[in-house]
């Protein structure tokens, strides 16, 4: 029994913040479904240290490069090899859950973050592609998104809403989902699927500057799991009333948060501190390869989530008045996140087709 297994217990989702055909092909992933993972999920810069960084996709990409195919068509071909082959292992965990977990994410390109109809017509694409259940495509929170997820959960296509950092923009990833629903025709809604992907540990790593500038050392290292936890509250509260029960009737899920960047970057805090303080019910925790071996290792399991909210309240209140706008903090952050997956991607192409002509070279 692993502290994953003890989350589980608690309500709490692990998923695998990492894919890689090695992963797959040697085993190690049908150990970390055994130690209690039950999800994965994957992004531009995830695939990029793969592809580029490995010779694990050399062969794949020789065979496809005489073939005459570009580099975009290359690196699909890979990322949605590994997309499938991993929803196939964790199947049994979507069926063992009724539909709850074992899903796989796979993101819309970059490219189109403030496209609305690309990023819908892309989901619908990759969706229909993969042709399972336990597929989520994943689509970032920008203003141009919003609309995409309301209109892609209404086709009953499973979303993983991505680079959540403020409450305003959580606010709307659930509006988006709820509208959904209700656009949604279909007389069963049990199979619709979606996650709010809320990064935490890249605010503390943006604020606490702000705050050292400020000569304050007492909130430094607390904001992001304040932000979190009043992330939090406003989840329970909107997935309750009467317009919920009403789509909960139809069977319909209620949209869990999901805590994403969850690596501590600050050595000075503890390498588990946005999994020990984020563990309660609803809720999933997507964990990159070394915070997982950490937490699996000298993590502290027990419901922290609904603890100390007021106070969580009172620091972001206390911020504000110091002059911090983490308003505007985490919309850097987001607009950070937009570019830096789309520069993974430029730069994924980029190496995927410098391979692609040196293994042509090589005949």
């Amino acid at each position: 029994m692993t502290n994953s297994h003890e989350l589980a217990r608690l309500g709490q989702s692990v998923w695998y913040d990492n894919i890689r055909r090695a992963i797959i092909k040697s085993g190690e992933l049908q150990r970390l479904l055994d130690d209690g993972v039950i999800g994965i999920t994957s992004n531009p810069s995830i695939f990029e240290k793969a592809i580029v960084g490995s010779a694990d996709y050399d062969e794949s990409i020789q065979a496809l490069a005489a073939q005459g195919e570009t580099a975009v068509t290359i690196y699909e071909s890979l990322a949605m090899q590994d997309i499938a082959s991993a929803a196939d292992m964790l199947r049994p965990v979507y069926d063992a859950t009724d539909g709850v977990d074992g899903y796989v994410s796979l993101e819309v390109s970059p490219t189109l973050a403030h496209d609305t109809d690309g990023t819908i017509a892309d989901a619908r694409r990759l969706f229909a592609a993969l042709g399972r259940p336990n597929i989520m495509i994943k689509v970032p929170a920008t203003p141009a998104g919003m609309p995409a997820i309301r209109q892609l959960i209404s086709e009953g296509i499973n979303v993983n809403v991505t680079l959540i950092f403020s409450l305003a923009s959580y606010d709307d990833v659930m509006e988006a989902y709820i509208a959904g629903l209700e656009a949604n025709q279909s007389s069963d809604l049990s199979r619709v699927a979606s996650v709010a992907s809320f990064f935490v540990s890249r605010v503390d790593s943006a604020v606490d500057k702000l705050l050292a500038a400020k000569g304050n050392q007492t909130l430094q290292g607390k904001i992001a799991i304040a932000n979190a936890k009043a992330a939090y509250k406003r989840f329970q509260q909107t997935f309750a009333g009467p317009r919920w029960e009403a789509l909960a009737a139809r069977g319909a899920r209620g949209q869990r948060p999901l805590w994403a960047s969850t690596s501590t970057k600050n050595p000075a805090y503890p390498d588990t501190l946005y999994i020990d303080e984020l563990i309660g019910p609803h809720t999933v925790n997507t964990i990159p390869p070394d915070t997982l071996t950490a937490f699996n290792d000298h993590g502290t399991v027990a419901e922290t989530l609904t603890m100390g909210v007021d106070e969580a309240l009172a620091q972001l209140a206390q911020l504000a008045e110091m002059g911090v706008d983490l308003t505007a903090v985490t919309q850097k952050l987001q607009d950070d996140g937009v570019a830096a997956f789309a520069q993974s991607f430029e730069s994924l192409l980029a190496s995927v087709a410098q391979k692609q002509q040196a293994l042509l070279a090589q005949g």
